[in-house]
């Protein structure tokens, strides 16, 4: 069963830092672009950062670039998105994405909230 479980969401004061995790099983997680995606209070979902298999390439939404940093531990089958410098406005919940040969997997999503 494919399968990612996002953690590390919580409660931030505005300018601290999280760092999510997105665990993955059910397939070979090296093999696959990892993305992170968030959806804050009644807008659209926005893609966040994109991670190339090997971790080699990385890509950043402008609306979090120079605060975000997306890694991932193949050996874990584990992918990361270290977030910095948080401001109310990247509250949302956040989304682990894959998309497979046939089918896009979603984690459930961690809710993080920024506010003094």
């Amino acid at each position: 069963q494919v399968q990612l479980v996002e953690s590390g969401g919580g409660l931030v004061q505005p300018g601290g830092s999280l760092r999510l995790s997105c665990v993955a099983s059910g397939f070979t997680f090296s093999r696959f672009v990892m993305r992170w995606y968030r959806q804050a209070p009644g807008k659209e979902r926005e893609l966040v950062a994109t991670i190339a298999e090997t971790g080699s390439s990385t890509n950043y939404a402008d609306s979090m670039k120079g605060r975000v940093t997306i890694s991932r531990d193949n050996a874990k089958n584990t992918a990361y998105l270290q977030m910095n410098s948080l401001k109310p406005e990247d509250t949302a919940v956040y989304y682990c994405n894959v998309r497979l040969l046939t089918v896009e997997v979603w984690g459930q999503g961690t809710l993080v909230t920024v506010s003094s």
